[in-house]
């Protein structure tokens, strides 16, 4: 008869052992708020949304519409984020003239997101009540990101579908400063709603990944036209739509005129 040596443990001890050792192996699941703040599971939002969480320090000049809905004047953190890119060099706009946004909005998932934009601070009021209208009815916007994720390079952004508004520089193909120079501009869902010209009567489309959105007459996601819940509340809030313009279309663009002074 063989006797067993009394040092090994019991079945018991190790199976306590081995639980242990899994619980210390395995994270604990994120919570809600959590996965809000990061961009939900797929982590497509991650970098935006840091980003808001690490600009929204609050300035005493803080109007908040609705819970998640902000605006303010550009804290010291913020200015350092833009300037050389955005607000580039020559940049007209004071900064005191612009203002921070952060806003809810509803990703193509279906899950809720936190975006932030600068704009004009003439439109900042239109803005925190469009976009929370539109966070309301449960619109679909893929990502709303400052322009400066992008190195300030309007292509790139509008093709990650990024909607955004301040970015000074002009009028592409020209040298006239854009309505974004002045944070007088939004482009909403820019990939699905490209910007349509007819250089030499040869159409182009920009981004160039948009060339089949550029048939408005097809049925897709987040198509802007003038039954779309976006085209009637900015139009409503007093924005022109660059899908109503003769020679060239904007479908992504609306912007108000320069406030007069």
């Amino acid at each position: 008869m063989i006797t067993k040596n009394k040092n090994i443990l019991s079945g018991g001890a190790v199976a306590f052992l081995l639980c242990l050792l899994f619980c210390m192996a395995v994270p604990l699941p994120l919570c809600a708020a959590g996965t809000l703040a990061s961009g939900g599971e797929n982590g497509s939002g991650n970098q935006g949304e840091d980003a808001a969480a690490q600009s929204a320090v609050p300035q005493a000049d803080r109007v908040t519409y609705q819970e998640g809905f902000f605006y303010e004047s550009l804290s010291d953190a913020v200015k350092e984020k833009i300037t050389g890119i955005s607000y580039g060099e020559g940049c007209i706009v004071p900064y005191e003239e612009l203002k921070y946004l952060q806003v809810l909005y509803m990703d193509f998932e279906g899950q809720p997101q936190v975006g932030e934009i600068i704009c004009n601070q003439a439109i900042a009021q239109d803005l925190v009540e469009i976009f929370y209208e539109l966070y309301q009815a449960s619109y679909p916007i893929e990502r709303i990101r400052l322009i400066d994720e992008y190195g300030g390079d309007d292509t790139l952004s509008m093709e990650a579908n990024n909607t955004s508004c301040f970015n000074y520089r002009v009028v592409d193909g020209t040298s006239s400063l854009s309505r974004h120079a002045y944070g007088l501009a939004v482009d909403i869902n820019p990939l699905y709603n490209p910007y349509v010209t007819y250089p030499n009567g040869k159409r182009r489309v920009s981004p160039a990944a948009s060339e089949i959105y550029a048939d408005r007459s097809l049925d897709f996601p987040a198509k802007i036209d003038k039954n779309d819940l976006c085209y009637q509340l900015f139009t409503e809030h007093g924005f022109t739509w660059g899908g109503n313009w003769k020679t060239m279309k904007d479908y992504q663009h609306f912007q108000k005129a320069l406030p007069q002074k």
